[in-house]
């Protein structure tokens, strides 16, 4: 008897293949499961009555939630924010540098061509990469991903779910490397003053790029990359009901093809 009950149970919830062949497995809300954002724990779902109150995990008590809410609105003005200010991080000065030959102001770009001229390469390459190349790839992915979420459910439109999360994850690894040229610069002004042959200060750059930092790590983690698969599963229904009624009125007028035919010859 059980070993009949668990097969009912895992065909009921088993995936599926669709009129494309195509798998589609069930989710966590399809089962009426809620996953903890902070251990981990899943948790059963809450009716719709017992939704007007905040849900807590059973084992944290952490606040439960389907999905992150707010989440396309929140990351898409973190996102304009931080693209409004990367322009300021890397024209404004990042350093003003005091020292007995006068004052000079640099900008990222401007200390990257010091660098490079100086024989430093893995400095130079350091800090174009972590503080040009890495912010500006990240804004344009999170961009993509708005407009990939947005135009899920176009008929001209569709991307692929896999690979839009695989540029997510491509987020997730290089926001750890944000802070890097901080710490270049930082290193490099402690050992200047140490030797007391100049004194550094960070510009209006300095600071514009650091809200560019912290603005872009919030918005890869406002982003629910959830919602990409919960749009292309919708897109998936709909194209898949839109394709069953068309195959439908297609065997209707097959059907009727020879009774009309047969009707008219018995007319004769």
């Amino acid at each position: 008897m059980k070993t009949e009950q668990s097969q009912a149970n895992f065909s009921k919830y088993s995936a599926h293949i669709d009129s494309k062949n195509s798998l589609q497995y069930p989710r966590a809300k399809d089962l009426s499961l809620v996953l903890c954002h902070c251990c981990g724990t899943l948790n059963k779902q809450l009716s719709e009555v017992e939704e007007k109150h905040a849900s807590h995990c059973l084992k944290c008590h952490s606040v439960l939630h389907q999905r992150k809410p707010k989440s396309l609105d929140r990351t898409l003005a973190l996102v304009i924010a931080a693209s409004i200010l990367y322009i300021p991080a890397n024209v404004l000065p990042m350093t003003v540098t005091d020292s007995l030959l006068g004052s000079q102001q640099d900008t990222i770009m401007s200390g990257v061509i010091y660098f490079w001229q100086n024989g430093d390469y893995l400095v130079s390459a350091v800090i174009f990469m972590a503080s040009i190349f890495i912010p500006m790839l990240k804004l344009l992915i999170l961009c993509f991903l708005l407009i990939a979420v947005k135009m899920q459910s176009s008929k001209r439109l569709h991307f692929s779910p896999e690979h839009c999360s695989m540029l997510y994850r491509i987020v997730e690894f290089i926001g750890r490397w944000s802070m890097i040229d901080v710490f270049v610069v930082a290193l490099l002004t402690a050992l200047i003053q140490i030797q007391s042959l100049a004194t550094i200060l960070a510009g209006p750059g300095a600071v514009a790029f650091g809200a560019v930092v912290v603005l872009t790590m919030f918005a890869s983690l406002s982003f629910d990359p959830r919602i990409i698969w919960d749009n292309y599963s919708a897109a998936q229904n709909t194209r898949n009901k839109n394709g069953l009624s068309l195959q439908g009125s297609d065997v209707i007028h097959v059907d009727h093809a020879p009774l009309n035919h047969d009707l008219s010859n018995s007319s004769q």
